[in-house]
C-alpha cells in the first residue's frame, strides 16, 4: 500500500507543483499578467499541438486509437452535462445556473489531464489524451455555449461562430494533420523531429506555471456556497460516476486510467473567459476555477491510489 501510495504522487506531484510554483513566481513579482498572456497564448497556438502532433505520429494507431473509447468519452459527457443541469435546475438560482453547469461539468483536459496521463503512462497517455482532445473540444464547446446562452437574458447560441472556432481549433488541426501521417506511416526528417521535441517540451511546465499564476487565493477564500458545491460537483461527484460507468462496460488499465484523469481533472480556465464574454457570473465562475484546482491536488492523487489498489489501472 506504501509503495502504491509513493507511486501515485510520483506522478501527480509533479503536475501540481508546478501550478503551485507558478502561484509562488506571480506572488514573487517573477512573472506579471503580460508574460501569463502571451505564454498562453503560445502553449494553445504553437507548443501544445507540436506535441500532440508529435505524439500521435509516434503512436501505434492500433492501440492508442480506439473509437470505443472517444464514443464513451463522448457520451459519459453528455450524461455529465445533463446530470450537472439537472442538479442545478433543483439547487442553483435562475441567473447562476448556465456558470454552475459549465464550471461542474468542463475540465482542463487539454493541460491538466494530459500532464496527468502523460505522466502515468508516456507516450500512450500522450497520443491517447491527444486523440481524446478532439472529442474533448466538440463537446465542452457545444455544451458550455448551450447552458451559457440558455440563462443568460439576451444571449442566443450562435453555431456559426462555435463550428468556426472549433475547426480553426489548433489542437484539432494537429489532431486532423497527425492522424494520416500516423496511418500511412510517413517518415520525418531526424533533425525536424529534433527541433520539434525541443520545442513541445516547453509545454507541460509552461502551461501548468500559467495556470498556477492565474489562480487568486481571494477568489479561493470568498468562494460561496456555490462554488463549493459546483466544484465538488466536478472533482468529486461525476469522476467517481462516470469512471465506475467506464469500467462497468469493459475499460480498465491504461485506457480506464486516461479516462479517470480527464473526468477529474479540475475546471478549465476557459470556463471563466466564456462566461465573461457572454455577460454571466465572472466571479463565480473564476471561483470554480481556482477552487476546483486546489482541490484536485487532493482528489486526483487519492482517485489515482484506490485505482491501483483495486487493481483496475
Amino acid at each position: 500500500m506504501y509503495s502504491l501510495f509513493v507511486s501515485t504522487l510520483e506522478v501527480t506531484l509533479p503536475v501540481f507543483i508546478m501550478v503551485f510554483l507558478g502561484l509562488g513566481l506571480k506572488r514573487l513579482g517573477w512573472i506579471d499578467p503580460p508574460f501569463i498572456a502571451t505564454a498562453s497564448s503560445l502553449v494553445f497556438n504553437a507548443t501544445l499541438p507540436t506535441l500532440i502532433f508529435l505524439s500521435i505520429i509516434r503512436a501505434d494507431l492500433d492501440t492508442t486509437l480506439n473509437p470505443g473509447l472517444l464514443l464513451f468519452f463522448a457520451l459519459a459527457t453528455l450524461v455529465l452535462f445533463l446530470l450537472s443541469w439537472g442538479w442545478a435546475i433543483l439547487r442553483v438560482p435562475h441567473a447562476d445556473r448556465g456558470v454552475y453547469v459549465q464550471g461542474a461539468f468542463r475540465g482542463n483536459c487539454g493541460i491538466v489531464g494530459l500532464a496527468l496521463a502523460a505522466g502515468m503512462y508516456g507516450d500512450f497517455g500522450l497520443s491517447a489524451g491527444g486523440l481524446l482532445l478532439g472529442v474533448v473540444i466538440l463537446t465542452y464547446n457545444a455544451f458550455s455555449v448551450i447552458a451559457l446562452a440558455t440563462y443568460q437574458e439576451g444571449q442566443r447560441a450562435d453555431w456559426c461562430s462555435i463550428f468556426k472556432h472549433i475547426i480553426r481549433n489548433p489542437l484539432i488541426l494537429a489532431v486532423v494533420a497527425a492522424v494520416p501521417v500516423a496511418a500511412l506511416e510517413l517518415r520525418l526528417p531526424s533533425w525536424l523531429l529534433t527541433s520539434g521535441d525541443y520545442f513541445a517540451s516547453l509545454t507541460l511546465p509552461l502551461a501548468l506555471i500559467c495556470i498556477g499564476a492565474t489562480l487568486s487565493m481571494g477568489s479561493i477564500r470568498e468562494s460561496g456556497q456555490l462554488a463549493v458545491s459546483s466544484s465538488l460537483l466536478k472533482m468529486v461527484t461525476l469522476p467517481l460516476l462516470a469512471t465506475l460507468a467506464a469500467w462497468g462496460v469493459g475499460f480498465e488499465g491504461r485506457e480506464l486510467g486516461v479516462l479517470f484523469l480527464f473526468f477529474a481533472s479540475p475546471t478549465a480556465a476557459a470556463s471563466f473567459v466564456m462566461v465573461k464574454a457572454m455577460g454571466g457570473n465572472a466571479s463565480l465562475a473564476a471561483n470554480i476555477v481556482a477552487l476546483s484546482t486546489l482541490m484536485a491536488s487532493l482528489t486526483i492523487t487519492l482517485g489515482v491510489f484506490a485505482l491501483k489498489v483495486a487493481g483496475w489501472i
